[in-house]
């Protein structure tokens, strides 16, 4: 793998992992569209750890509130006031199952599923983007969203997490439409979809983790860590343009990019 190689899969990595567009999907396209050679498992592996600490990074004062209120509770000294990140860690335990859960019993039917799936799966994340964003709109304007988050919207997250396994549906734009639906404010669906997905990322690390053999690969070490960084880099880049675009409800924008892709990928994928 050549620099340049390196280079541009880190920053496909980094930018595709968190913006709702789908990295597996685009990844598929790419090695399809131009006869890529197989990724060395352990430059994946790599990538998927470098975005992993770009999620924890970007969100450590919520994650470290998180795990303070966790042993406040497990050493009997919890506060009055912990009580909203209580059921937010419970929500995020209830989703992260069922998302693993779903994970497994996805596994067989993606390897089997024909490549201009990918196709569909663009297209449905655009048109869920598109509606979850009305949905959120109506919510406002009717007053019906909730502060903080609740074990049914953990459980409602963690099924729409689930299914962003299927190639071209994007983990994280179903998973923050999922939030929206299920009556989140933009802002909370935002950081709760992407504190949920450290969970699904450390087990992909952990899955690919498991089938390395060893930590021999045929890419050098200079290529390897150049991809990390452009991944680390770009995935913090990813995340705080999308929470803004989150913020200002702006997720439809993706759907101006998803459908032509859709399309094009439909016609010439073989």
């Amino acid at each position: 793998m050549s620099y340049l190689q390196s280079l541009l899969l880190g920053l496909l990595q980094g930018l595709t992992e968190f913006l709702p567009v789908s990295s597996s999907g685009h990844l598929a396209v790419l090695k399809n569209l131009f006869n890529l050679e197989e990724i060395p498992l352990l430059y994946d592996v790599m990538l998927h750890l470098a975005t992993l600490c770009a999620v924890v990074l970007f969100f450590y004062k919520l994650i470290w509130e998180l795990i303070k209120v966790f042993f406040r509770f497990i050493t009997r000294k919890e506060q009055p006031e912990d009580k909203p990140l209580q059921i937010y860690i419970v929500a995020l335990i209830c989703g992260t199952i069922i998302t693993g859960i779903m994970g497994i019993a996805f596994k067989d039917v993606v390897e089997k599923l024909p490549i201009k799936f990918i196709s569909a799966g663009f297209i449905l994340t655009a048109l869920l983007l598109v509606f979850s964003e009305f949905f959120a709109k109506k919510n406002t304007e009717n007053k019906t969203q909730n502060d903080g988050v609740s074990i049914k919207q953990g459980v409602i997250c963690g099924l729409a997490q689930g299914f962003g396994v299927l190639p071209g549906i994007s983990r994280s734009g179903i998973t923050i439409s999922g939030a929206l639906f299920s009556g989140m404010k933009r802002e909370t669906a935002g950081e709760f979809a992407f504190i949920l997905s450290i969970p699904a990322i450390l087990g992909a690390f952990l899955l690919e983790l498991k089938d390395l053999d060893s930590l021999t690969s045929s890419v050098s070490l200079p290529v390897l860590l150049l991809g990390c960084a452009a991944a680390f880099l770009s995935g913090l880049f990813a995340l705080k343009v999308l929470m803004k675009i989150v913020k200002k409800g702006k997720l439809g924008w993706f759907a101006a990019y998803l459908i032509p892709l859709g399309i094009i990928t439909l016609i010439f994928l073989k």
